[in-house]
C-alpha cells in the first residue's frame, strides 16, 4: 500500500482533512477546559485519567461529555 501525499489530494479530500482536525482539535480543547474547570466531585472518575482519555481521538472528548459528567 502507497502513501499519498499531500500534494496529491484533491482540494476535497484536503478540505474534509482540515474540517475533521479541526472538530478534534475544538472537541478535545473543550473536553481539557471543561475537566480544569469543573470541580473534582462533579467528574466520575479521576481527572488524570479523563485528561489523558481526552487525547484518544475521536472517542476520548466525546465519551468524557457523555460519560464523564456527573449529571445528579
Amino acid at each position: 500500500m502507497e502513501r499519498t501525499r499531500w500534494s496529491e489530494l484533491d482540494t476535497r479530500k484536503k478540505y474534509g482533512i482540515v474540517a475533521v482536525s479541526v472538530v478534534e482539535l475544538v472537541l478535545t480543547t473543550a473536553a481539557l477546559v471543561d475537566l480544569v474547570r469543573r470541580p473534582a466531585d462533579q467528574v466520575r472518575g479521576p481527572k488524570l485519567a479523563w485528561a489523558a482519555g481526552a487525547f484518544i481521538q475521536p472517542i476520548g472528548p466525546i465519551a468524557y461529555f457523555a460519560a464523564g459528567i456527573r449529571r445528579d
